[in-house]
C-alpha cells in the first residue's frame, strides 16, 4: 500500500504544485474564503467524493467512502484562509490579492489534503473504512473550527488528523509532538478609569495612562514570580487606546491583549489572578477599572496513540532520520483543538525550510516561503497513516 501511495504522489506532484500555487496566488480572508472554497469543492468532486458546501459559513467537507464497512470514521482537517499581510516574496505565483498572503501556509495545508482525497481515492478498494476531509475556513481568527462542528462536521467522527508547516524543519521530514502541541489562548480587555485634568497639574487629576503603565508593569513582574515556571504563561499587551490631548490628563485607557498557557489548571486561575493584580494597583492610584477577559480555543492535546500513528507512517515512508519527536510545545494556537472536545486526535509539524537557505522566513511574516516538495511528504504522511489507522484497528 505505501508504495502505491507514493507512487501515486509521485505522478501527481506536479498537479499539487498547480493547485498550491492557484489558492497562494488568490488568497482570502477569515471567513472570506469563498473562491477557495468552490476550487477546493471542484478538485474534491473531480476525484469521486461526496462534497458538502457552505459547512461552517464557507468551509468544505470531502466525504471518501471505502470499499469496505467500517464503524469508525476518521477525519483529516486543514484550513484555507489568508493573513492580512503584503506578501514581499517577488514569486512568480505571489499573491494577487493587495494586502492579503498566505503566511501561515494555510495554501500548503489544503493542497496536502485534496493531494491525500486524490490519492486515497484511487486506493478505495484498499482503504478500509470512510474518510471525510474537513476543509476549514477562518482559523486564523479561531472561530472556523467551531463553525464547522456546529454545522456537524464532527458527527460519528472517532479520530481527527492535521498538519501544520513548520518552516524551522526543513522539507522532507516531519515532527511529532507527544501531549501539548500548542497554547491556549484567550483574549484580555482591561478598562482603566481615572480623572482628567490639566497636563500641567497631574496631581489634581488621576492619571490612567501611568496607571495603565504600571498595571502592565505588574503583569508582567508577577508572572515571573508567581507563576510556575514549569507551567509558561504568556501576556502579551497588544493595543493600548487612551488620551485627548498632549496636554490633557487621560481619563480613560483600553488595554488589549492575549494570554497564553498551556496547562488548563494554570489557565482556570488566570482571570481571577489578573483582576487581582489590576485590582490592587488601580486602587492604590485611586483609579476604577474592569477586566474582560474571552476565553479562546484552548491547547491542542495531541493523543498518545494517534501521534504514534503518525510516527510509525511518517518513519516507514520516510525513514527515523527524518522524523523528529518535538521536545516543546508551541505556545501560538490552534483551533484544532476544538475537534478534539468531540474525539481524539493529532496533529504533526510538516517541514517546509529550505535546507540550503540560511535563513527560512518564519510564518506570519511577508517573506514567508515554503519549499514545494515538502506537499508530497505531507501527502504520502497522511494518506498512509490513514490507511494504517483502518488496518490496526485504532
Amino acid at each position: 500500500m505505501l508504495t502505491s501511495i507514493k507512487d501515486l504522489a509521485a505522478k501527481l506532484a506536479p498537479r499539487l504544485i498547480e493547485i498550491r500555487r492557484h489558492i497562494h496566488s488568490h488568497p482570502e480572508l477569515s471567513g472570506q474564503e469563498y473562491q477557495t472554497a468552490a476550487f477546493v469543492a471542484g478538485v474534491l468532486s473531480s476525484s469521486g467524493l461526496h462534497v458538502e458546501e457552505g459547512v461552517g459559513k464557507t468551509g468544505v467537507i470531502g466525504e471518501l467512502q471505502g470499499t469496505k464497512q467500517n464503524d469508525r470514521l476518521l477525519a483529516i482537517r486543514t484550513d484555507m484562509d489568508a493573513l492580512p499581510i503584503q506578501e514581499g516574496t517577488n514569486l512568480e505565483y505571489a499573491s494577487r490579492a493587495d494586502g492579503i498572503m498566505h503566511a501561515c501556509g494555510h495554501d500548503v495545508h489544503a493542497t496536502v489534503g485534496l493531494g491525500t482525497a486524490m490519492v486515497l481515492s484511487q486506493l478505495a478498494e484498499e482503504l478500509g473504512g470512510k474518510v471525510r476531509f474537513l476543509f476549514q475556513p477562518a482559523e486564523e481568527i479561531a472561530q472556523g473550527a467551531s463553525w464547522m462542528v456546529k454545522d456537524g462536521a464532527m458527527e460519528n467522527v472517532s479520530a481527527v488528523l492535521g498538519v501544520h508547516v513548520f518552516p524551522s524543519i526543513p522539507a522532507g521530514s516531519i515532527g511529532v509532538r507527544y501531549g501539548a502541541l500548542t497554547a491556549a489562548a484567550d483574549d484580555l480587555e482591561i478598562l482603566i478609569m481615572g480623572e482628567s485634568g490639566h497636563g500641567a497639574r497631574p496631581h489634581e487629576a488621576i492619571d490612567a495612562i501611568w496607571i495603565a503603565c504600571q498595571v502592565i508593569a505588574a503583569l508582567q513582574q508577577a508572572i515571573s514570580r508567581t507563576q510556575n515556571p514549569l507551567r509558561p504563561v504568556v501576556l502579551s499587551i497588544g493595543k493600548i487606546n487612551g488620551g485627548r490631548a498632549p496636554n490633557i490628563i487621560a481619563d480613560k485607557v483600553q488595554l488589549l491583549g492575549t494570554v497564553r498557557s498551556l496547562h488548563p489548571e494554570t489557565r482556570a486561575h488566570l482571570p481571577n489572578w489578573i483582576e487581582n493584580i489590576v485590582s490592587n494597583v488601580c486602587h492604590t492610584y485611586g483609579a476604577n477599572y474592569q477586566v474582560n477577559y474571552r476565553q479562546g480555543v484552548p491547547s491542542v492535546q495531541n493523543d498518545y496513540t494517534l501521534t504514534q500513528l503518525l510516527q510509525s507512517a511518517a518513519e516507514e515512508a520516510w525513514s527515523s532520520d527524518r522524523v523528529q519527536v518535538l521536545p516543546e510545545p508551541s505556545l501560538g494556537a490552534e483551533d484544532f483543538s476544538m475537534y478534539l472536545e468531540h474525539a481524539p486526535g493529532s496533529m504533526f509539524r510538516l517541514g517546509v525550510g529550505y535546507q540550503e537557505r540560511i535563513i527560512n522566513y518564519p510564518l506570519h511574516h511577508p517573506q514567508f516561503e515554503v519549499d514545494e516538495s515538502a506537499i508530497i511528504t505531507g501527502v504520502v504522511t497522511m494518506a498512509y497513516a490513514a490507511y494504517k489507522y483502518y488496518q490496526q484497528n485504532l
